[in-house]
C-alpha cells in the first residue's frame, strides 16, 4: 500500500511538472540595427533546445519579403542553424488551417523588421497565430527585431501619431491619446515593447503610453540590444547598448482634458548586457 501510496505522489509530481510556468517558450526580441553574430547564435541555440530545432521566418513586415527571407536565412546559418526556411503568406493563406502545418516540428519562429502592421494584418487571429501562441507556451522560441519586436507585446505601438506633425518632427510631446496603437501578436501581456530605443529618441511616446496604461511596462530595446524572455518570465539583456524598462504601476499619475501628462514617482531602470529583470516582481535581479 506504502509503494503504491509513493508511486501515486510521485505521478503527481511529475504531472505537476509537466505543467509548470517553466515549460513557456523563450521570446528573443532585438531591438534592431547590427546584430552580434553572437546574438543570433543563442537564438538558433534556443530553437535547437525544441523539437527539431528548425526555424521558419516570417518576412511579411518586409517591404521587399521575397530579398529579406532568404537574407535572414543566411544569417541564421551563418550562426549554425541547420535547418531554416522562410514562408511570405497572404492573409487568406494564414486563415487556412492546413497552412498552420508550416510550424509542424519547428524549434524557433523569427519576423525580421519592416513594418509591424504588415505583419499584423496577416497573422492576427488566424489559424497560424494561435499555433504561434501554443508553440511558445510549449517551449518554442519566438524571435524577432524591429518591427518584429514591436509585435511582440499585445498593446502594440504602430509607428504613427494623430498629431500632425513636420517631417523630423515625430513624437516630440508627451501626452495622452496621441500614440497610435494595435493589437499586437500578445507574446507579452504585461509590458508594451519599443524598439531602436535610444538611438531614436522614443522616450516621449513609450512614456506617454505607459501613463495612459500604468498596469504596462514600457520595454524600450535599444539597437544591437536583444531582450531574451525566459520561461520563468525573467528578462535578460544580451548585446551591446541599453534597455529602459518605465514602471508607473505605483506612481501618481493625472491627464488634463488637453491631454497633457503629469506624474511623479516612476521607476526607471536602465540595464545592459548580463542584467536581469523579473516581470512578474518588477524589479532588476540581483
Amino acid at each position: 500500500m506504502r509503494k503504491a501510496s509513493i508511486l501515486f505522489f510521485g505521478f503527481l509530481l511529475t504531472l505537476s511538472l509537466s505543467v509548470s510556468p517553466s515549460d513557456k517558450g523563450y521570446l528573443f526580441i532585438i531591438g534592431g540595427g547590427d546584430r552580434p553574430e553572437g546574438m543570433m547564435k543563442k537564438f538558433v541555440e534556443l530553437a535547437g533546445m525544441f523539437r527539431s530545432g528548425k526555424i521558419v521566418v516570417f518576412p511579411m513586415a518586409s517591404s521587399v519579403p521575397k530579398e529579406t527571407g532568404p537574407a535572414q536565412i543566411s544569417e541564421l546559418k551563418k550562426a549554425g542553424a541547420k535547418k531554416v526556411e522562410y514562408r511570405v503568406l497572404t492573409r487568406a493563406q494564414a486563415l487556412k488551417p492546413e497552412n498552420a502545418k508550416i510550424l509542424d516540428d519547428a524549434g524557433g519562429v523569427f519576423f525580421p523588421g519592416g513594418v509591424q502592421s504588415r505583419l499584423v494584418n496577416i497573422l492576427l487571429g488566424t489559424p497560424l497565430h494561435k499555433k504561434l501562441l501554443q508553440m511558445y507556451e510549449e517551449g518554442c522560441v519566438i524571435g524577432g527585431t524591429s518591427a518584429g519586436a514591436a509585435v511582440m507585446s499585445e498593446v502594440m505601438i504602430t509607428g504613427d501619431e494623430k498629431r500632425k506633425t513636420e517631417e523630423g518632427h515625430d513624437f516630440e510631446t508627451i501626452e495622452a491619446g496621441n500614440v497610435v496603437t494595435s493589437q499586437g501578436l500578445g507574446f507579452i501581456k504585461t509590458a508594451i515593447v519599443d524598439q531602436h530605443f535610444a538611438t531614436r529618441k522614443r522616450h516621449n511616446r513609450l512614456i506617454s503610453l505607459v501613463a495612459e496604461n500604468p498596469q504596462l511596462l514600457g520595454l524600450g530595446i535599444d539597437e544591437s540590444t536583444a531582450l531574451i524572455v525566459r520561461p520563468n518570465q525573467t528578462l535578460e539583456v544580451v548585446g551591446q547598448k541599453n534597455v529602459i524598462v518605465y514602471d508607473v504601476s505605483h506612481a501618481k499619475i493625472k491627464i488634463l482634458p488637453s491631454r497633457q501628462v503629469s506624474f511623479s514617482k516612476m521607476i526607471v531602470h536602465v540595464l545592459i548586457s548580463g542584467d536581469k529583470f523579473d516581470l512578474r516582481a518588477r524589479e532588476v535581479v540581483e
